[in-house]
């Protein structure tokens, strides 16, 4: 690897932590020693990096620091051009118009000789064919953003539930499957709900005084509660949303 390749390396590692790291796991992620990250930290400040820290101390990138000019590999290249493809395809109209935005200014920064791998076309991502939701994603992602409370209505099964208000914290995206994770002002639980047994959902103009943030750290903390009464109850398509591989459904956490 060339020494310049390897200084970009260790700004992009440093900007990934957003805290300071210390010399030996720069050396361990980089694959160098110890002695070489001090000397290419010492290069980095001379060029005008602001980075703060020393041996024996640990190093951070101070917020604001200005990166060499865009560069990818081949794979980063092919990662963002398939998290492209799944975006425009798995989501909604808006995300999709944002993701083809940001690949073609991506594309005008890219040296003339990377260009042409942003058409790769060796991996192909799906469309989902499913139905439109009774919200447009759009919509629920600026209620997730905004902590406006939903008003919901169910189908099916679920139907004679009637009208309820509830506090939306995260969207989950599974293949074709779509969940709302919330909090449910009628029985004070939180709730993961599948989209596809809505009959209609209304954002509401009045917001959640809560922090959004602050209530997906306690539903996950819930989540995390060693607990065996609901065991068999989460469904495979949530789990990933729902729990850890190692943590059960707990009762504070309905399913619907």
């Amino acid at each position: 690897m060339s020494r310049s390749h390897r200084l970009f390396d260790l700004m992009q590692v440093l900007r990934r932590h957003r805290g300071t790291v210390s010399g030996t796991t720069l050396a361990r992620e980089l694959g160098v020693s110890l002695r070489t990250i001090r000397r290419d930290v010492a290069t980095l400040q001379s060029m005008g990096m602001d980075i703060d820290g020393e041996a024996g101390v640990g190093y951070i990138l101070r917020p604001g620091s200005l990166l060499p000019p865009l560069t990818f590999t081949e794979e980063e290249i092919q990662a963002l051009v398939i998290g492209a493809q799944w975006v425009s395809r798995q989501t909604d109209v808006t995300l999709s118009l944002a993701v083809r935005n940001a690949v073609a200014k991506i594309n005008a920064v890219l040296p003339p000789e990377m260009r042409s791998a942003l058409d790769d076309d060796t991996v192909y991502v799906g469309r989902c064919m499913k139905a439109a939701p009774p919200l447009d994603l759009g919509d629920m992602r600026r209620a997730l953003r905004e902590q406006r409370k939903l008003s919901i209505t169910f189908s099916g099964e679920h139907a004679d539930l009637g009208e309820q208000t509830v506090w939306p914290i995260m969207l989950g995206l599974f293949e074709s499957n779509r969940f709302i994770a919330a909090w449910c002002e009628l029985d004070s639980q939180f709730r993961v709900i599948s989209i596809d047994d809505l009959a209609g959902v209304q954002v509401l103009s009045e917001r959640y005084t809560r922090n959004r943030r602050q209530l997906v750290k306690e539903w996950h903390a819930l989540e995390l509660r060693p607990c065996n009464s609901r065991a068999g109850l989460a469904d495979p398509n949530v789990s990933e949303l729902t729990r850890s591989p190692t943590a059960v459904a707990c009762p504070d956490t309905q399913i619907l």
